[in-house]
């Protein structure tokens, strides 16, 4: 894709957004690799080094080599709590700031796009997120920096010091049910958006991958901004395989232009 042709993808997002009624944004592991955190399934991300087979909720609660394992990745900073907000995650606020959007869903567990000023009420975390760790047995949760000290103190395994219990980082892991509220909620926001934006998501993850779906379904404009190719490209009113940091800086300088801000 040449500049030029960048450029005038970019002024018609803009253009969109600035029409848009209801603009409803879906993110995925691409919008947070620009803030060091790997992805899963590109080369180099997680899978390469790490069995996705040991990711389960059955292995971690049943196999003590598995969960020590799955702590190991914590403790490396892997999927750290410690990153910052990058381009795209502050251009995705600033439209929520101007009054453009009506909210984001969001695969990632990683807590950017609170950081970078979204407010948590309007991010629908369908993954769950990386702040908490939460015991299994009496239920009391801790601050994962909390938890992330004490393996890097020299616990292998932390357990709950009320009770003895098992931890466990306060996301979703694979075989276990998602929020049925959470997905409930962002299932309707879909459903009445007028425009989607999806960024950084391959849309192969679900019952995730269906918001974009819910969205086309019920009448709404789809872009899709993603290094690779996803299987609703040909859905798209507008594509983009770009850096969604820099993509998105772009549209969100264009849609101020348009709206005079």
């Amino acid at each position: 894709m040449d500049n030029n042709d960048l450029d005038s993808r970019v002024e018609k997002i803009a253009g969109l957004i600035v029409e848009s009624r209801r603009l409803v944004i879906f993110t995925g592991a691409g919008i947070s690799t620009e803030s060091g955190i790997p992805d899963f399934r590109s080369p180099g991300g997680i899978w390469d080094r790490f069995d996705a087979d040991d990711f389960t909720i059955d292995k971690f609660l049943n196999n003590p080599a598995t969960r020590r394992k799955q702590w190991q990745m914590f403790r490396d900073g892997l999927l750290t709590d410690k990153a910052v907000p990058n381009a795209a995650h502050f251009a995705v606020a600033g439209l929520f700031q101007i009054g453009k959007l009506d909210c984001v869903i969001t695969q990632n567990i990683d807590n950017l796009h609170q950081k970078a000023g979204m407010p948590a009420e309007k991010v629908f975390e369908l993954h769950g997120n990386m702040r908490w760790a939460r015991c299994l047995d009496c239920g009391r949760r801790y601050p994962f920096e909390e938890i992330v000290a004490r393996l890097e103190s020299g616990e292998e395994v932390p357990e709950c010091t009320s009770c003895r219990g098992t931890l466990k980082p306060d996301i979703i892991m694979f075989g276990e049910q998602l929020n049925s509220d959470v997905l409930e909620e962002a299932g309707r926001r879909a459903h009445s958006a007028d425009l989607f934006i999806v960024i950084g998501s391959s849309l192969v993850v679900y019952p995730a991958a269906y918001m974009p779906v819910y969205a086309v379904q019920s009448g709404a404009r789809l872009v899709i901004i993603n290094l690779s190719d996803t299987p609703m490209d040909r859905q798209a009113a507008v594509l983009i395989n770009a850096r969604a940091g820099e993509t998105m800086a772009s549209v969100v300088q264009k849609v101020r232009e348009k709206a005079g801000l």
